[in-house]
């Protein structure tokens, strides 16, 4: 699943409240680590556009691939004077960066995959475990000291793995073949399965649960886990291969997919489930991840060099 992207960063909104009215984003390139605040026009009217401050820049061994915030604020807990995110690098290593975004920082190495890690994530109430899953055909579940807590064996690559945001031993494992898996983490048994064509992408609608979205070919699809194991809407999103897939947090009903990268440019589409066109299209220079913010139904995809934000209706 390793891209040639080494142009484009890797980053990602905190999904978590800041303590003020601003959002975090971080991003990560070849060598570094950026944590900064980004404040909307809609968030305040005194601002025009958006308006980025940095709070702090890190060295990192290698290009960030991967990048997940931890819903705890590091080691003081107050707004801003700390934080925690976890990267993934082509070394098949987890790194957990925690700093108070002054003068301490701290970098810990967790080994145990093999392969490339494709995705990672926090557990969303206290923070205090990260799930990650790779190419080896693993999805591991680990602690803050780097200990694997449970191992879990996939039949083939893991690509996304997601928390449910208020019952964490709940964990959502989707496979390159087409399988999505729930786990009870408590058992660490699959407790329930979806099927379909094979996957690039699959997210876990957080603000209505039984809604599972994915991309597979050039098609988005959707899933209402009460009803079937099978996709109940499918329809196709990009000419070529799309390659990612995710919800807004701000509307159960819109979500965006990115095409696979092209020789030069990268498509971004806004799908709204009550429209049958999509809301929004736009395309980006070497476009790579994506990601949406904590309130606002406005999304954000790295470019050559730079972030591009698109906003749009509820």
């Amino acid at each position: 699943m390793q891209e040639d992207s080494s142009h484009s960063p890797s980053y990602t909104f905190s999904p978590f409240s800041s303590g003020t009215p601003a959002s975090l984003l971080a991003y990560g390139g070849n060598q570094y680590v950026v944590v900064g605040t980004c404040l909307f026009q809609e968030e305040d009217v005194e601002v025009e556009g958006v308006e980025f401050n940095v709070l702090r820049a890190f060295h990192h061994e290698l290009r960030v691939d991967a990048l997940a915030w931890s819903p705890s604020l590091g080691w003081t807990g107050y707004p801003l004077s700390g934080t925690r995110l976890c990267t993934a690098a082509a070394d098949r290593k987890l790194r957990l960066l925690t700093s108070d975004l002054q003068d301490r920082h701290e970098v810990k190495v967790m080994e145990g995959h093999t392969s490339y890690i494709n995705h990672l994530v926090f557990e969303p109430m206290e923070g205090k475990q990260i799930a990650s899953v790779s190419d080896d055909h693993t999805c591991r579940v680990w602690d803050l000291d780097g200990n694997e807590s449970a191992t879990f064996r996939l039949q083939s690559p893991g690509i996304s793995v997601c928390w449910h945001p208020k019952e964490v031993f709940k964990l959502m494992v989707a496979e390159k073949k087409g399988t999505i898996r729930f786990y009870d983490m408590v058992t660490q048994q699959a407790i329930l399965s979806l099927e379909s064509e094979p996957l690039m992408s699959a997210d876990w609608c957080l603000t209505n649960t039984i809604k599972v979205g994915g991309v597979s070919g050039s098609d988005w699809l959707i899933w209402d886990i009460t009803r079937s194991s099978y996709p109940q809407e499918k329809r196709p999103a990009h000419i070529d291969k799309a390659r990612l897939f995710r919800w807004s947090r701000a509307n159960e009903n819109l979500f965006a997919t990115t095409g696979c990268p092209g020789k030069i440019n990268t498509q971004l589409i806004i799908h709204h489930l009550g429209h049958p066109q999509p809301v929004a299209i736009g395309s980006v220079t070497v476009g790579s991840g994506l990601s949406w913010h904590r309130t606002l139904p406005l999304c954000v995809v790295g470019g050559d060099r730079k972030l591009c934000f698109w906003m749009t209706e509820m």
